[in-house]
């Protein structure tokens, strides 16, 4: 299982990004959560071996933010521990998307500029579409340092979105 950044983009959510054309198969809406003001959108399509997803995220405080995939897609609760842990169906330690043990929802942090916007395209490998709809996306306060267990110390869940179908 490996993760690769595919690029930052600038364009709208059903816009082409970074040289690929994106037209979601589901689609995360996201909530503030933990008394955050972050709102936006994750777009997701199967690819080989994979699912490519691309961000369009507003409210972030500037810098790196954890960003996962988590078991359940319920983000009902303030601070969306609802959402329960990272998706891990191998059961291996939190780690580098790009090395080989890792969570299935272990991605690459997104990084918001300076007025708080984070867009960002990149292929999640070695998951599918069918098993990670019904579960969440959490962006998190801080960026994940991607060593720490269980969850990378990324600090307190800012958003959170269900995947689902379109």
């Amino acid at each position: 299982m490996k993760q690769i950044l595919i690029g930052l983009c600038a364009t709208s959510l059903l816009a082409a990004c970074a040289g690929y054309p994106f037209t979601p198969a589901a689609t995360a809406v996201l909530a503030a959560k933990s008394g955050s003001t972050v709102s936006g959108t994750v777009g997701f399509k199967e690819i080989t071996g994979g699912v490519r997803l691309m961000a369009d995220v507003k409210g972030l405080m500037p810098g790196e933010h954890g960003f996962h995939i988590h078991e359940s897609g319920d983000c009902s609760a303030p601070d969306a521990t609802s959402a329960k842990g990272h998706y891990n169906p191998a059961s291996k330690m939190h780690g580098r998307h790009d090395m080989m043990d890792h969570h299935g929802g272990d991605m690459p942090n997104l990084l918001a500029n300076a007025q708080g916007e984070a867009k960002a395209t990149m292929d999640v490998m070695g998951v599918t579409l069918a098993e990670i709809t019904g579960r969440s996306v959490v962006i998190h306060a801080d960026p994940d340092d991607y060593k720490s267990q269980p969850a990378g110390n990324s600090g307190k869940r800012v958003a959170c979105g269900t995947i689902g179908g379109k």
